[in-house]
């Protein structure tokens, strides 16, 4: 893999000193058209071999270009442990937003390389973790996302004797570490692991580019011209194309589905409901107030048809939960903000710390609901989702995240009788509006994509709970019963 990079690249600082300057004028203009017309983001991943100039190339891209609209992030460890959630979670929130330029100093790599140089991690292990990277690098192609990746390599020699300058120059002594000479005297190691890492997820998509790292010249321009490449070409031309996914499931012959078979004739009696309804709201209380759910989060996400009874819920369960301790998060229509980033952004920002609780009151199901639906996103896009869905929910659940999932589910003439009442009622009119009526038109269409939400999402680790909803009553203690069931099973 890194043949290529040990022969000697180099160019004479009489050639360097004449294309430096019409390389950065020409990144300069790039940089301004993509601000100009902010239609993606650009990523750049560094990474490669200790003193291979990964630093002084982030540092030269912000001298060539306007650091205004650079995010550079550098990543220590490479993942989110110390943050109590998914290992991914800080990469996600130091995404660019469409129109700028973000460099990542180490990424999602840094913790399956290392990890399996020394040899803390299984060779199935490493695996999984280089295929689940494809896939997250392969949404993000699918967002829109510019992804450069730039892999600096020296030989074992030009690393010793680079490790050996550095060390040597006080001016220079404080870039090489202890652990720097740790990874060298493992470098043979590091290089396997590292070369069948990039063979692996060089992708269509998103490949990697391996520059030789024991020239200055030759690895400035080099970079450069990549990313110049790179910028041009898209600004120029569409997005790469992509595979498309699996299609849904065909409507069964006999029009039966997980909705329409529900039993919705559950009922609780008003004397009844008051005593479970206290009753499963100390239980929820009481375990979310356990030491152990320190080092565990718990994350509820509510889905329904208008009027199913979702906020009446929620507001049952946080009577039951310490207010310092849970958020409640109510998705709407993205924002501008929101829209600038791949559409699972605004949710991983949102994701709870150990011993925290989030509500989502509608969540990232409605990449494949309403956008379905209503046509906001193509077929290609909602049909991928499932699985980044998916790949979200583990990532949580292996970070320590209770993850509940409900769909409330109503009949279509309960739904009108709702709408109705809430047309009469003063307090309750702000709840109805014309969408909430032309929605109920397209019942079929929603009723298909909630089954086809179910059947391609409800996964051993994330399971979808079905709550007939038609009596708010027996679906408002069902729900926390449900919860404390989940918690008391977990902890």
């Amino acid at each position: 893999m890194f043949e290529s990079a040990e022969i000697g690249h180099s160019i004479p600082k009489a050639r360097y000193k004449r294309e430096e300057p019409k390389l950065r004028e020409a990144l300069l203009d790039a940089q301004f058209r993509l601000l100009q017309k902010p239609d993606f983001p650009v990523l750049i991943l560094v990474g490669g071999v200790d003193g291979a100039g990964k630093g002084e190339t982030v540092n030269l891209f912000n001298e060539w270009m306007d650091p205004r609209h650079i995010r550079t992030e550098a990543f220590e460890s490479g993942d989110g442990t110390d943050s109590g959630r998914p290992l991914m979670w800080p990469f996600w929130r130091s995404l660019p937003r469409k129109g700028n330029v973000g460099m990542f100093f180490g990424s999602w790599y840094t913790r399956p390389i290392v990890d399996r140089a020394e040899g803390r991690s299984k060779k199935s292990a490493f695996a999984e973790d280089l295929e689940r990277i494809r896939h997250f690098e392969r949404m993000l192609v699918a967002e829109g996302v510019l992804l450069l990746k730039l892999w600096f390599h020296l030989s074992k020699d030009a690393q010793h004797k680079r490790l050996k300058k550095l060390g040597s120059d006080s001016l220079t002594a404080w870039r090489v570490t202890p652990r720097d000479w740790q990874r060298f005297r493992n470098y043979d190691r590091y290089a396997r692991v590292s070369a069948e890492t990039l063979r692996e997820t060089s992708t269509g998509e998103a490949p990697w580019h391996v520059i030789d790292g024991s020239d200055s010249h030759y690895r400035a321009l080099t970079a450069g011209n990549l990313l110049l490449d790179a910028m041009r070409r898209r600004l120029d031309g569409p997005a790469p194309p992509l595979s498309p996914a699996a299609p849904p499931p065909v409507p069964s012959l006999d029009g039966r589905d997980l909705l329409n078979t529900l039993d919705h004739g559950k009922r609780l009696s008003p004397a009844r409901y008051e005593k479970q309804l206290e009753k499963a709201q100390a239980r929820v209380a009481m375990l979310t107030r356990e030491k152990r759910i320190r080092d565990r989060s718990l994350v509820c996400v509510f889905e329904g048809m208008d009027a199913a009874g979702k906020g009446s819920t929620i507001r049952r369960i946080t009577r039951a939960l310490d207010a310092r301790f849970y958020r409640v998060v109510p998705i709407a229509a993205p924002s501008d903000e929101e829209r600038a980033q791949p559409y699972l952004w605004r949710f991983w920002r949102n994701l709870p710390r150990h011993g925290h609780a989030t509500i989502f009151d509608r969540s990232w199901y409605g990449r494949v609901l309403v956008e379905r639906v209503e046509g906001f996103c193509a077929e290609v896009d909602w049909m991928r989702a499932y699985h980044e869905i998916n790949e979200f929910e583990e990532q949580m659940v292996e970070s320590g995240a209770i993850v509940l999932k409900f769909w409330l589910s109503i009949t279509a003439e309960e739904q009108l009788k709702r709408f109705r009442e809430r047309e009469k009622v003063a307090y309750k009119r702000h709840k109805i509006t014309q969408e909430d009526w032309r929605n109920r038109k397209k019942w079929p269409k929603y009723e298909r994509a909630v089954c086809d939400m179910i059947e391609r999402t409800s996964t051993v680790h994330a399971p979808w709970n079905l709550v007939p909803a038609n009596d708010k009553k027996f679906a408002r203690v069902m729900v926390l019963q449900t919860i404390a069931d989940a918690i008391e099973e977990k902890l």
